[in-house]
């Protein structure tokens, strides 16, 4: 089991994150263009419109843990390249529960580093949505 990101000591990590989000990037005229551009082609979801047990999730994460599967917590790394592109070990992985499935099933939230910044797939990695929580 992983403690999650959103846990890690923020103080420096912030201003870090923030300089790598802001700052320049070789052949890009920004590099905050090309993030937004990756999340709009990601797409939202309101929290109220997830399932239950997303929302189970991430309250585990929030508590941290226990999680009901030892592989939740472990990188993500993002091969899928859906996701804005991050260093190694930015974003985590955690199980939603299916109801009914024998396996781990194909739900997941991804975090990164960011407080509360969760993706939701229902379809293992294929496509993944932001989740909203001002909705």
């Amino acid at each position: 089991m992983t403690i999650p990101p959103r846990f890690a000591a923020l103080g420096g990590a912030f201003a870090v994150a923030a300089a790598l989000l802001a700052g320049p990037v070789a052949g890009t005229a920004s590099a905050a263009a090309p993030s937004s551009v990756s999340v709009k082609s990601v797409g939202n979801v309101c929290y109220s419109a997830l399932p239950s047990q997303a929302h189970d999730t991430i309250g585990l994460i929030d508590q941290g843990g226990p999680f009901p599967y030892p592989r939740d917590g472990i990188v993500f790394d993002n091969r899928e390249h859906v996701l804005p592109s991050q260093s190694s070990g930015y974003y985590h992985e955690y199980t939603v529960i299916t109801p009914g499935a024998p396996t781990r099933g194909t739900r997941r939230i991804i975090t990164g580093e960011k407080t509360h910044e969760d993706y939701y797939t229902a379809d293992h990695y294929v496509t993944f949505r932001l989740v909203d929580f001002g909705c």
